[in-house]
């Protein structure tokens, strides 16, 4: 039986987490952790209301639960709120990696950690594990200190980066690429998306198994997490359109230098998924198969 602590079990991945490892309950016994009550909509795991950037608190908790493997799924991820709240960012995203790495090295506990797609400056993508990050924005260098924090460490650890994470779970305090492109398109809204930056999508369910074989592999390392193939935003939208049987005349691309967004955004990302395959034993598939399954589930 391994006992998992899940930070920011309120979230997209935490609860579709807590779903995956649930079904397993004579594998794992959960904890969540997240800020305010319950949102999971589920009542058989342990549950800790917590403000996890208090760092006397956190300890405490995770000395009462003592986990043999923390899944840290917590962070400031909005990339533009990041740059105009430097301090909240700076706390969530590296000082709470901090604590739970310390505690991690004390108490000989495996750290997963999540990371991102924008430590890179979008130059040379799609990227190996082993390319060398240049963040553009705050959040893409709170992301690679925290991935500092870890490798560092000489901690039992698993960085699992990723990229433009969907999905949905039971209450949703976000909302994601997929789902705004479709409600957008089912109310007959015109949306413009842009046509110069490259991505490949992850479904927050091949995250979440990733993270599971993490766990049960006791895998060591940086591995990417995503689809299988290189998109633009704006075909990443009117697949969203195809697959969901929408108007994808109401899909204008623009470029990206209208948008005036704070934070600059890395033009072509993308991840290479061979580690990810050999070590996990974990093939992702393309946006549009990922799509079809996440639409069955919705049904």
């Amino acid at each position: 039986m391994v006992k998992v602590v899940v930070t920011g079990s309120n979230g997209l991945l935490g609860q579709s987490l807590l779903s995956l490892l649930l079904n397993e309950k004579e594998n794992y016994q959960v904890i969540g952790f997240s800020r305010g009550e319950n949102r999971s909509g589920r009542n058989d795991f342990e549950y800790a209301s917590i403000d996890i950037t208090e760092e006397k608190l956190l300890l405490e908790k995770l000395n009462e639960f003592k986990p043999d493997v923390i899944i840290n799924t917590a962070a400031m991820t909005n990339v533009d709120a990041c740059e105009d709240d430097k301090e909240n960012c700076h706390k969530l995203n590296i000082d709470v990696v901090q604590y739970l790495t310390d505690y991690s090295k004390e108490n000989n506990t495996h750290l997963i950690h999540i990371s991102t797609d924008f430590i890179f400056d979008g130059e040379n993508g799609p990227y190996k594990e082993t390319d060398e990050p240049n963040p553009l924005s705050y959040y893409g260098w709170s992301k690679l200190k925290s991935e500092e924090i870890v490798t560092t460490s000489q901690i039992d650890f698993t960085i699992l980066r990723t990229i433009l994470v969907y999905g949905k779970v039971f209450d949703m305090s976000r909302n994601n690429i997929v789902l705004w492109v479709k409600q957008s398109l089912e109310e007959g809204k015109e949306i413009t998306i842009v046509n110069d930056q490259f991505r490949m999508p992850t479904y927050v369910e091949d995250l979440a198994m990733t993270c599971k074989l993490a766990i049960d592999k006791k895998a060591h390392g940086i591995f990417n997490i995503s689809s299988n193939k290189l998109l633009s935003i704006y075909e990443i939208a009117q697949e969203i359109a195809e697959v969901f049987e929408l108007d994808k005349n109401l899909i204008i691309p623009i470029s990206t230098t209208t948008l005036n967004q704070k934070a600059k955004r890395p033009p072509i990302t993308g991840f290479y998924l061979s580690k990810t395959n050999k070590k996990l034993g974990f093939y992702p598939k393309s946006f549009r198969e990922d799509l079809q399954r996440f639409k069955e589930k919705l049904k």
